[in-house]
């Protein structure tokens, strides 16, 4: 459900520009659209491409990839940038959650998943085995299917850092023992815009957990992605591209952040499709092995492809 639309600071501000052309979303299939999303309905269960009314959903479906959105639709943080639902979710997890979203993806025949989640701070894992659970309940119906995660920070707990860090540690340790293809987890701004967009979450808390997860499982590839158009400089950019390296990131999405409703954080730039090209340039020249770089590109598009 997407959120209500609610009064902010942000909401008395001046209409933002047009959108330019470049940042429309392309036409897709609507029987393709409709079919999923008439089963996603049917089996109670949410996906992050509807919640957050991504502009790919229709070519993602078709190439037989969807990111499910585990945990139910209640956000335990506030992201500005966000339009999933926040408040305290039910106090009882949905255990059957898993086995609707292992039977939704055997008939949609999906080959290729991204398993993503709202925030669970309110739960002692931080909702891991939210994400184990489903792995299990999928491989037992597709063992051959490939599952991406794209998860929380898994921080907090503990208001002694030491502490917060093992608990982290272990949180993450469980997710990837259930061998995913890869570990995705958003940085998606700069520095310096962290505590206005993404409420709860950190830079150095991020950066910490991809680059506990290539000490855990250096097999398993570390994935993260941006949102530009917040406010960041181009400078700022490349540095949270390097940092990102720095904790062995391999792969990385920059996309277009488009305001949801008045309620959320105004876009302050679009970027062109070139600038896109020339982050993608740079990142390739730093040494990501995946690039996904332009305007309507999100955390799990193309994510099937090598």
């Amino acid at each position: 459900m997407p959120t209500k639309h609610r009064q902010t600071k942000y909401s008395k501000l001046l209409p933002e520009q047009r959108l330019p052309d470049w940042v429309k979303s392309p036409i897709g299939s609507a029987s393709k659209l409709e079919r999923v999303q008439k089963l996603i309905r049917q089996n109670r269960l949410h996906t992050i491409c509807e919640e957050g009314r991504c502009p790919n959903r229709s070519e993602c479906y078709a190439a037989g990839t969807a990111t499910f959105l585990l945990g139910g639709s209640i956000c335990t943080r506030s992201c500005a940038f966000c339009q999933v639902e926040k408040g305290p979710p039910p106090k009882h997890v949905d255990k059957n959650e898993a086995k609707r979203v292992a039977k939704a993806i055997k008939e949609l025949n999906l080959n290729y998943v991204v398993l993503t989640s709202v925030a669970r701070d309110d739960l002692p894992d931080h909702g891991a085995t939210i994400f184990t659970n489903t792995i299990f309940e999928i491989r037992e119906l597709i063992p051959q299917i490939n599952i991406e995660v794209l998860t929380p920070d898994f921080w907090g707990g503990s208001s002694i850092e030491s502490q917060a860090i093992k608990m982290q540690r272990e949180r993450l340790s469980t997710v990837l023992e259930s061998n995913p293809v890869c570990f995705n987890h958003n940085l998606e701004t700069v520095k310096r815009l962290q505590k206005e967009v993404r409420r709860g979450a950190t830079y150095k808390h991020s950066l910490l957990l991809l680059k506990t997860a290539n000490e855990l499982a250096p097999q398993i590839p570390t994935k993260s992605g941006l949102m530009l158009g917040l406010g960041e400089e181009y400078d700022e950019v490349i540095e949270t591209l390097k940092d990102l390296r720095e904790v062995n990131c391999q792969q990385i999405t920059l996309g277009q952040y488009l305001r949801p409703s008045l309620a959320h954080i105004p876009v302050q730039k679009y970027w062109h499709p070139s600038e896109f090209d020339r982050f993608a340039e740079i990142a390739n020249d730093i040494g990501f092995s995946k690039i996904n770089s332009g305007p309507l590109v999100r955390s799990s598009y193309h994510a099937e492809r090598p």
